[in-house]
């Protein structure tokens, strides 16, 4: 039997890249022997106090709802909330192209089973020193020059990969398989081309 590996996959669920990660590695899990623990990182605490365009600026204003709201699930409910909210948001946002974040927020508490005054952290700091810290531990672990996902494969972390579609099956499998063998080289940092397409989602 194959050594079980690990993952720690670091998500907003804002982001639509990290969302195609995700959901390949829960294609990688119907193949591949891997335990993946999933985490809250934040796109507005990573572009705090950062010069961007309007619209993005506005989204990253935006942006603290949903990733205030599963880290208050978190510490009132338990760590067991933390995927299944992340699926939940991320359906409403990315399959289902929902662009009212208190209806996404609404509709994924209904959906996994949680009180629905849990929207109300959408707006409060209360639980923000948590949010950060788990923000702090993803990035730690690549740098500041860097967005979601994060993902820590058996403890080596990289900023992706970046996909646009998601494979399925072996193909899925064997990208994994790729993932591991660069990040089992402590010298490896990066390969990159250019992007020419946003994520494509086949629902």
């Amino acid at each position: 039997m194959s050594e079980r590996s690990t993952a720690d996959f670091w998500f907003d669920p804002l982001c639509p890249f990290a969302w195609a990660t995700s959901r390949w590695i829960l294609e990688v899990e119907k193949v591949r022997e891997v335990d993946v623990k999933w985490h809250v990182m934040s796109l507005s605490v990573l572009n705090e106090g950062r010069d961007l365009p309007d619209d993005y600026r506005k989204m990253m204003d935006n942006g603290w709802g949903p990733v205030r709201v599963i880290i208050a699930a978190r510490e009132l409910h338990g760590e067991q909330h933390v995927k299944p909210l992340y699926d939940a948001m991320g359906s409403q946002i990315h399959y289902k192209k929902e662009k009212d974040l208190p209806t996404v927020i609404a509709t994924a508490l209904a959906e996994v089973g949680l009180p629905a005054d849990l929207a109300k952290y959408a707006d409060s700091d209360e639980y923000d020193p948590q949010l950060r810290a788990s923000h702090a531990e993803g990035i730690g672990k690549v740098g500041e020059d860097v967005g979601t996902p994060v993902v820590a494969f058996n403890d080596t972390a990289f900023f992706g990969p970046v996909i646009t579609r998601v494979p399925t099956g072996e193909d899925a499998g064997k990208l994994w398989d790729g993932t591991l063998l660069v990040a089992s080289n402590p010298y490896f940092f990066e390969l990159k081309r250019t992007r020419t397409e946003s994520p494509q989602f086949d629902v």
